[in-house]
């Protein structure tokens, strides 16, 4: 049985910020920078650990207007299939119903669409391609 947490100080953020490194950055050898940004303070950061180690995290940050997004999904490779980026996803959603969010809205990978599409999300137009080799599309939840 796994239990998400939310991340409430700086070790469980690097932890984090780690995962999300080594799953969506260092595959395409981009530096570990890119795994975070400026809002990761006022954002919610769900994770889920193993033996102290975290194993899949994401992210939900308001965007205002009672949108919010979900940024920096990520499980680790020897617990995919497991069912964790459901727990993660479920997580974030309670979360974004708490802050009276209508919308919840996403960037997913093209090796995601069908996660997101199964947990109710809908593809609203393809958006960009990071580092022009990795195609995303813009997703939408009503919640």
């Amino acid at each position: 049985m796994y239990n998400v947490e939310i991340a409430n100080n700086s070790e469980e953020i690097n932890k984090i910020i780690e995962l999300r490194y080594e799953i969506l950055r260092k595959p395409w050898n981009k530096p570990k920078e890119t795994a975070t940004d400026e809002l990761e303070a006022e954002s919610i950061n769900a994770f889920i650990k193993h033996k102290g180690e975290v194993i899949a995290c994401g992210r939900l940050q308001n965007n205002n207007n009672n949108i919010a997004q979900i940024r920096y999904m990520a499980v680790n490779t020897d617990f995919q299939g497991k069912g964790l980026g459901k727990l993660i996803l479920k997580k974030l959603e309670e979360k974004a119903r708490f802050l009276n969010i209508a919308t919840i809205e996403l960037q997913a990978r093209e090796n995601a669409l069908e996660f997101y599409k199964a947990n109710g999300y809908t593809i609203k137009a393809a958006s960009f391609k990071l580092w022009d080799i990795i195609q995303h599309y813009l997703m939408t939840k009503s919640i």
